[in-house]
């Protein structure tokens, strides 16, 4: 199976310019799952909720949606992407799945980062696993990689690949995810963007880049640099994934010890 991710430098609020840029990029790419960064279509640094609520779409109905499905069918393979989904009167920072035979499914971000517990409503939903037929793909978006619960869930649904839109700030998320890869025998994909935001007299937010595919042991198959746009695609082996075995005698799922884990349900820190 051919996995790849999109990274990019998008215009904040030139919806139709940074999708045709996508697809341009996406044209020609063999690939049978690509991952594209969140909110790769609007930007990230909303002045105010009413900002987002006229950016956001509703999906599968809106227009960057009904794009990429038409990217899916014309290229055979299913796209992962992050933008501001509208649904009433609430706006979520969400990940949609399109695919060669429709619409997929959607995720909404659980843990909202800074600024974002402003604007966003969280997701409630809790985390979800898509059956694409090569390979299950299990969604999380941009600060969720903090919370190992989030790949854990995600690998005991069956993910195969932890589908990771990202707009990462922080310099940490890269190398915790080698982890995330590593203790759930999973492979991961990092779909971030680059460049700087600093709008409405707001803190500059600089971006990352450093997109990156690693496989199960957490080992990197393709990066992307700090100033970089375009894709990377490598070639996996999604048999390796279910093989949860370290060595003979130890399993990375089997071995947990869940009647140990209570303190992980409750809310809040002991003191």
């Amino acid at each position: 199976m051919r996995i790849g991710i999109y990274q990019n430098h998008p215009r904040f609020g030139e919806v139709e310019r940074n999708i045709d840029e996508a697809i341009q990029a996406l044209r020609g790419v063999e690939a049978d799952l690509m991952v594209m960064p969140e909110l790769f279509n609007t930007g990230y640094q909303f002045l105010s909720r009413k900002e987002l609520e006229e950016l956001a779409e509703e999906v599968p109905s809106g227009k960057t949606t009904q794009a990429l499905l038409g990217v899916s069918r014309s290229l055979g393979t299913h796209l992962v992407f992050g933008l501001a989904e509208r649904e009433g009167a609430k706006c979520y920072n969400s990940a949609a799945v399109t695919g060669p035979q429709g619409f997929v499914g959607t995720y909404r971000k659980a843990h909202l980062f800074a600024e974002e517990k402003e604007l966003f409503d969280p997701g409630h939903e809790g985390f979800r696993v898509f059956d694409l037929g090569r390979a299950r793909i299990g969604l999380m978006v941009c600060f969720d990689w903090l919370f190992p619960e989030v790949a854990r869930a995600l690998a005991l649904l069956g993910a195969d690949i932890l589908c990771h839109p990202a707009n990462l700030v922080l310099p940490h998320c890269q190398k915790a995810m080698v982890t995330r890869s590593l203790e759930n025998g999973v492979y991961s994909a990092t779909a971030n963007r680059i460049g700087t935001e600093a709008r409405g007299g707001k803190k500059p937010l600089v971006f990352t880049g450093r997109s990156q595919i690693l496989d199960h042991r957490g080992q990197v198959l393709a990066s992307m640099g700090e100033g970089e746009t375009g894709v990377a695609v490598v070639e996996v082996d999604i048999e390796k994934a279910r093989d949860k075995r370290i060595t003979e005698q130890n399993d990375r799922l089997a071995d947990r010890r869940p009647e140990l884990y209570g303190a992980l349900l409750e809310k809040g820190t002991r003191t």
